[in-house]
């Protein structure tokens, strides 16, 4: 029985290898600037990560063609790119990484407060988190990101003055905002004035100072001895605490990400303005609060602010947006163009093709 076993084990053994074997099969050597491979193993998990992000159970083999040479182009600007002496650094992707995760929460978040959301909401690590939405962790995810910007900022360089002058027109712009109208709602909003005091380590004497301080900060704005502008100034220096003005939409979804309830929600947006709120304790700080405005729900027009204490005006954002999509279009044309001129035969050394890259596809 023993025999029998240990055979069962090598079979497994020596298939696992081949399989192994086959995935590591070069597909393309991409080699304009430095000799760079692509293996049916790293275009597997290109395609996983695409299934991933868009939902899709499988992809045809036309399909994974096409991944592979969008890989291909990738590498052939990216190698361009550092030929002509661009560089992306890992700041410069760190800073658009975050960028991305302050827009999803809504407020400026550093990695680490956003792991801890994920942990929360979701019981995932963050590499975990990232998986399950893009197909790598948060490391690959930065490499793969640091190529996207480097391409991008290569194809800008080559062909800026063209993408430039591709804005949306005026016609454009008010066939939109008719066509799309009843999506330009402003809810019922309140703007308040929100000061956070966290805890830090925990500790008795750590959590009496921190709700001293919170009490303080609020007593003093209730005797006028210091004002909104003062404890915004100040916070620049004093990382003890956060202060500023912050806009509330009455919404379900609103209410969520502040972390109370609807009746909660409704019951502030019932307070006049100039209501100061006692000093509420929560899991990780002291806050209190000050309604500073408030504003109606209402159809905005062309000429209104997209919302209030802005500068951009609904005909702006729609300019902005449509203008920007027009541009990715250019940008995508543009890509096409570059990759074509770079994809040579003394460039690219494509290892399958035809029946062959069909049957290793197959899958």
């Amino acid at each position: 029985m023993k025999r029998l076993v240990l055979a069962a084990t090598l079979v497994f053994s020596l298939a696992a290898s081949v399989f192994s074997q086959a995935d590591l099969q070069p597909l393309a050597v991409v080699k304009l600037n430095r000799s760079e491979t692509i293996t049916l193993r790293q275009l597997r998990s290109r395609v996983e990560m695409y299934q991933k992000q868009n939902n899709i159970q499988t992809f045809t083999i036309d399909q994974k063609k096409e991944i592979l040479a969008a890989m291909i182009d990738e590498k052939l600007i990216t190698q361009a790119a550092v030929k002509s002496g661009l560089q992306v650094t890992d700041t410069n992707v760190n800073q658009y990484f975050l960028r991305s995760l302050s827009q999803q929460v809504g407020r400026a978040v550093t990695e680490a407060e956003f792991a801890e959301m994920v942990k929360a909401n979701t019981g995932l690590s963050f590499d975990d988190f990232m998986r399950q939405q893009v197909g790598m962790n948060v490391a690959e995810y930065k490499a793969y990101l640091k190529n996207q910007l480097l391409a991008q900022q290569y194809v800008l360089q080559q062909k800026q003055g063209e993408i430039a002058k591709v804005a949306a027109t005026d016609s454009e712009i008010r066939n939109f905002y008719e066509m799309n109208k009843a999506s330009f709602v402003q809810s019922d909003m309140v703007k308040i004035f929100l000061i956070l005091v966290p805890k830090k380590s925990g500790s008795e004497s750590d959590l009496e100072a921190a709700r001293t301080k919170a009490n303080k900060m609020l007593n003093d704005l209730k005797d006028k001895k210091s004002t909104f502008d003062s404890i915004k100034a100040a916070s620049v220096n004093d990382k003890t605490y956060q202060g500023g003005d912050i806009i509330i939409s009455k919404t379900p979804q609103h209410a969520a990400q502040l972390g109370i309830s609807p009746a909660d929600l409704e019951e502030l947006f019932g307070r006049k303005i100039g209501y100061i709120s006692n000093l509420n304790e929560t899991k990780n700080d002291f806050q209190f609060y000050v309604v500073r405005e408030k504003y109606p729900a209402k159809m905005l027009s062309l000429s209104d602010l997209v919302q209030p204490d802005t500068t951009t005006t609904v005909y702006d954002y729609i300019k902005m947006n449509l203008t920007q999509q027009k541009q990715n279009q250019a940008l995508i044309l543009a890509v096409n163009d570059i990759t074509k001129s770079l994809d040579t035969p003394e460039n690219v050394d494509r290892k399958k093709t035809g029946d062959a890259l069909d049957k290793l596809l197959n899958w």
